[in-house]
């Protein structure tokens, strides 16, 4: 019986963990079956690492673009969905021409910030929103992490407003004792109606 290749590089070592546990019948992909029940046609997949959510994602038609600061996971991420726009870039600072119905900050991404600059991250990604739009977070609550009530309140000064929390991408109930927050917010369209 031949023997699956060996992961060659930090991107491939990644996946082959979540490659293992579906095989073994679990199901990996909790965060995209969170965000399609919101339906995006279009998302900015934010730090996405080797894209494997990404890459879910496009496979069930979403129109997805990738960012990471990361190029050895993006290589990864590059090789496995070549269709699939992915991009060296930094959360705070990217500017793209487009606005998308979601963008995704899963697996922790806002606590890999800089703390300084976590503020400018929500800011950012609530600018690559369209009205309407939703802006998902997942991130743990360790006691080094982004603390909810910041959080909530950059996303308040960046024009959003909060659609539902969740402990869980399958919709635990959220409280006290939970140490992982699962953040939906909605970005407010402020435009004028045109008269």
């Amino acid at each position: 019986m031949t023997q699956p290749p060996t992961p060659s590089s930090r991107g491939d070592l990644y996946d082959s963990n979540y490659e293992r546990r579906q095989a073994a019948g679990e199901n990996v992909h909790g965060e995209a079956d969170f965000v399609m029940a919101w339906r995006p046609a279009s998302l900015l997949d934010a730090g996405c690492g080797t894209g494997r959510v990404g890459r879910e994602l496009a496979r069930r038609q979403v129109r997805v673009v990738g960012i990471d600061l990361d190029d050895e996971m993006l290589e990864t991420a590059r090789r496995k969905a070549p269709a699939v726009r992915w991009m060296q870039a930094d959360v705070t600072r990217v500017q793209l021409e487009e606005e998308f119905d979601a963008v995704l900050m899963a697996g922790n991404v806002i606590n890999f910030v800089l703390p300084a600059r976590r503020l400018l991250a929500v800011a950012n990604m609530a600018r690559h929103l369209r009205p309407g739009g939703l802006l998902i977070d997942g991130h743990s609550l360790s006691s080094t992490g982004t603390p909810l009530a910041e959080h909530d309140r950059w996303a308040s000064a960046s024009g959003l407003e909060l659609a539902g929390r969740w402990s869980t991408w399958q919709r635990d109930r959220f409280d006290a004792s939970s140490t992982f927050a699962v953040t939906v917010f909605r970005r407010i369209d402020l435009r004028t109606p045109s008269e």
